[in-house]
């Protein structure tokens, strides 16, 4: 990368994210004043979850937690057939989100990691006496997709995710007492393609695997598996109109049930 190039890349990503401080955001928004605390599975995917947090959350401070050893973590259980994701990974996500409510203020926390779905109860109990509400970032989406489709399409571009996304979808339809059949495809070289920069390469093996399971006629929604995915929709914005079928982004649901719970505490509910 040549010293120009770099100098936009940081100024792009400093414009994006800002840097620490005590005051409103600059940007000022229907959410200023409220913090939200978002426990990551590794700082890469920090990126998508200040973007989506300042798209769809405008005012609100983020403060992210999480490193690369968690994912690392996952990754080689995974690899040797252990159960994903190890206690210890879970133990950390518990010990991340008492961080978060120990050192601010912080109105909500998100997680944000798939893989890490399984951590939530635990979460949920380290923080149980502050009451600060917790959110998995698939919840929502798993909710609209039992609601919303019956034969759904769910898409992974790692593995170590499919199984607890798969288990999550089965556990939502359970729970809200609805039958559901669902297809399932990974694609670990749009993980590859993502991870050398190509974001167009990676959204556009997404779609071919979207168009193919299309034209076999058996589905009528599509899961994104991943937050990392969620940068489909700045390709393909009008899935509806381009495939006849809603896809569903963890991105934009699981932020969308922090707005939800920010907008009530607003309203003094």
């Amino acid at each position: 990368m040549n010293r120009s190039d770099a100098i936009a890349l940081f100024s792009s990503y400093m414009k994006l994210t800002g840097v620490p401080h005590l005051g409103p955001e600059p940007q000022g928004g229907e959410f200023a004043g409220k913090t939200v605390g978002i426990v990551n599975g590794g700082s890469w995917i920090v990126l998508w979850s200040v973007y989506f947090g300042r798209t769809i959350l405008p005012g609100a401070k983020l403060v992210n937690i999480g490193n690369e050893a968690v994912q690392l973590s996952f990754m080689d259980a995974h690899h040797r057939g252990k159960p994903t994701p190890p206690q210890s990974n879970i133990d950390a996500f518990a010990r991340y989100a008492r961080d978060l409510a120990d050192l601010t203020r912080i109105d909500a926390i998100l997680i944000t990691c798939s893989t890490m779905n399984r951590s939530a109860d635990a979460v949920r109990t380290a923080v149980a006496d502050t009451g600060i509400p917790v959110v998995q970032i698939d919840e929502a989406m798993m909710e609209r997709v039992v609601t919303e489709t019956q034969h759904p399409l769910v898409v992974a571009t790692h593995g170590p995710t499919v199984a607890n996304t798969q288990a999550l979808l089965r556990e939502t339809a359970t729970r809200m007492g609805r039958e559901l059949a669902f297809e399932g495809a990974t694609i670990e070289e749009a993980f590859e393609l993502l991870g050398a920069g190509d974001i167009p390469g990676h959204n556009e093996l997404i779609a071919d695997a979207i168009r193919r399971q299309r034209a076999a006629g058996s589905i009528d929604g599509v899961v994104l598996a991943q937050l990392s995915m969620s940068v489909f929709e700045l390709s393909y914005p009008d899935p509806l109109g381009e495939f006849g079928v809603p896809v569903y982004t963890s991105g934009r649901t699981g932020f969308e049930k922090i707005r939800e719970l920010l907008s009530g505490a607003h309203n003094g509910q």
